[in-house]
């Protein structure tokens, strides 16, 4: 079947990478978007933290989706399926082989990363008859965005791997916003989460074991595409990664903290960070969320919960949201 990649502009409409940049590095403590560390090579290192023994995220959901997907596939009920933050599509494809057994199904996943994009395409089109695959090369907003300006056929829009949680309360805000934006009345939100567990749980979950580097090369990927994109002068060395979680926020931090005194100009941002011995750099939010609170949440935005499966054991889940009428 036909792929394809659509750069998106994302100044149409959406607010400038250098801006959401500098905007999230002023804040206290500094912080970085998700987004920023998925180049190649940072897309490479999550799919290896996803083989981590310890990380239970990436086994459970596909898990779920073995056992359920077509369940959800035919209660998502649409030819289009829009995924923000697709990567590797790896657990995508199973749901996408459910629904192409039910229908032709155009599948549109969303990414920074165009490599990722192309090579999960072309794997999902050489697995599957009956599947199109169009993918949206940019952020989240500028994906929604092309999906609002192109309209076609019912539409559900997934965000899977836990991604939700990755974002503050605010910007999570913003997103179901967009997200309802981009649906049609009675179209399909599906949604991802990790429910909240103990911190002994989270955070084993959140460092490498012993022996491994997958973490910690990934969060310090994020100092390189700052080096790279803005001419900052980080070193990678002056800089310790971990993660702890915040049981007042439930939230996992993922930090770079420094190990003495840092000043680091970023010249294409316009700026200098400053980051005293012991203080950090957040590159990485995982919010664990309450089941019951995050339904009533994400109705706020005008959406009714249809379903949800859960694995108890782990705590985490998929919820099946339909979009209200107007």
């Amino acid at each position: 079947m036909r792929v394809g990649v659509v750069p998106l502009d994302d100044r149409d409409g959406t607010v400038a990478e250098e801006e959401v940049v500098r905007a999230c590095l002023l804040q206290t403590p500094p912080r970085l978007p998700p987004w920023l560390g998925y180049d190649p090579v940072g897309s490479e290192l999550f799919e290896q933290i996803t083989e981590l023994p310890t990380y239970y995220l990436t086994r459970v959901e596909r898990g779920l989706l073995e056992r359920y997907s077509s369940d959800l596939a035919e209660q998502l009920g649409c030819g289009r399926l829009a995924e923000l933050g697709s990567g590797s599509a790896k657990k995508t494809a199973l749901l996408l082989e459910s629904c192409v057994r039910l229908r032709a199904t155009t599948y549109l996943p969303i990414d920074v990363d165009r490599s990722m994009l192309e090579s999960s395409g072309a794997m999902l089109s050489a697995q599957m008859d009956g599947l199109e695959v169009t993918g949206l090369w940019g952020r989240y907003e500028a994906g929604l965005e092309w999906l609002r300006t192109y309209p076609g056929d019912p539409l559900a829009v997934a965000f899977l791997g836990s991604s939700f949680g990755n974002t503050t309360r605010e910007e999570r805000d913003g997103l179901l916003d967009e997200i309802a934006r981009s649906l049609r009345p009675g179209e399909r939100f599906l949604l991802s989460a990790d429910l909240d567990k103990s911190r002994e749980a989270l955070e084993a979950c959140y460092n490498d074991p012993p022996g491994y580097s997958a973490f910690a090369d990934f969060r310090l990927n994020y100092l390189t595409q700052l080096n790279r994109r803005y001419g900052a002068g980080f070193v990678l060395d002056d800089f310790v990664p971990e993660a702890h979680y915040n049981a007042a926020t439930s939230t996992v931090e993922g930090i770079l903290r420094a190990r003495d005194d840092r000043t680091v100009p970023i010249p294409g941002l316009g700026l200098t960070l400053h980051v005293p011995r012991g203080h950090f750099v957040n590159v990485g939010y995982s919010v664990k969320f309450n089941g019951e609170r995050l339904v009533r949440d994400v109705g706020a935005h005008g959406f009714s919960l249809r379903s949800q499966w859960r694995d108890h054991e782990t705590q985490y889940g998929f919820f099946l949201f339909s979009r209200d009428e107007l």
